[in-house]
This record gives structure tokens, sequence and C-alpha cells, in this order.
């Protein structure tokens, strides 16, 4: 069971991207021939045969307009993979999505004003839960911390969210 709430793209942004991503660019549905590319609408890997885009989505611009302030020059935007339509977004969760061991992320810290305030790198461990619970208890332990987003060391592509509890 996991301490903190992981967070998908919300519907409403999710029904924006199907028509046009952050990058305003057309979004371009394809059929999933392997199968594993992670969702960020429902926070799992994709099934073959599985409709599905890669769009260009800016997770912290989105959640600034939210909340009423300017990210500025912290505003990012990157790919993601979505379902092409509809996909009821998660269920029930006992475990943090895309949590392979070994893989390496980052946990990046943001304050009510949108502004970087921190941010560590994670090796995700075995068991992860216990990895990224360490992490985010770590980030909220700073009272300034509004949210984290965790991003693929890698490719540098948002994985998910978790706000403040």
């Amino acid at each position: 069971m996991t301490m903190y709430t992981a967070r998908p793209i919300a519907p409403g942004a999710l029904k924006e991207l199907r028509d046009a991503d952050d990058a305003g660019r057309r979004c371009v549905p394809f059929v999933e021939e392997e199968g594993g590319s992670p969702l960020r609408c429902c926070l799992r890997g994709s099934e073959p045969g599985e409709r599905i885009a890669l769009v260009s989505y800016a997770p912290l611009r989105r959640w600034a307009a939210e909340a009423g302030v300017d990210p500025g020059a912290y505003d990012e935007q990157g790919p993601v993979f979505i379902h092409a339509d509809d996909c009821g977004g998660p269920g029930p969760m006992d475990r943090y999505p895309f949590d392979r061991p070994g893989a390496l992320r980052t946990v990046r810290r943001y304050n009510a004003r949108g502004e970087i305030v921190g941010g560590r790198f994670l090796e995700i461990p075995e068991p992860a839960d216990e990895g990224f619970d360490r992490a985010f208890t770590e980030a909220f332990a700073d009272p300034e911390v509004a949210l984290v987003h965790v991003r693929a060391l890698e490719y540098g592509c948002f994985q998910f969210e978790v706000r403040r509890p």
C-alpha cells in the first residue's frame, strides 16, 4: 500500500490533449503493437492492440492555471502516452505506477508559485513503494513544497504527480 496518491493526467486535460496537445499539434492515434508504453491517463502499461497516442504535455502549466499562478521558465512540456479514447482513468492502485526496480527517476519539488524548490534522483529500489514513500515524505517535510513531479531520468518524460496530502 502506498502512502501518497499518484495522480494521472486529469480528464479535462485528456479531452483537450486528444484534440490538440500542449505544443499545438493534432493528436495522431495509432494501434499499439508491442504493449508496455506508460499510459499517463490510467497509470499503467499499454496492451497490444490498444489505440494510444503520443502527445506533448505541460503538467506544471496545467497545474499553474488551476492554481492561478505563472510557472514562468519552469513551464516544461514533453512526450507522454495516453489512450486515444476515454479509458476511465486508473483503477484502484496499491503501488506506484511505472515502478520497475532499478529505473531512474527524478522527484522534482515545486512550491505554490510553481517554482522548482528542489528535487532528487531516485533509483527505484525493491520494494519500490518504500523508495517512493521516502522520497515523497522527504519532499513534503519542506512546508514550501506543494507538489512533486516524477519524471523518467532517461528521457525526462513526466510519469505522474503527487500533491501535498
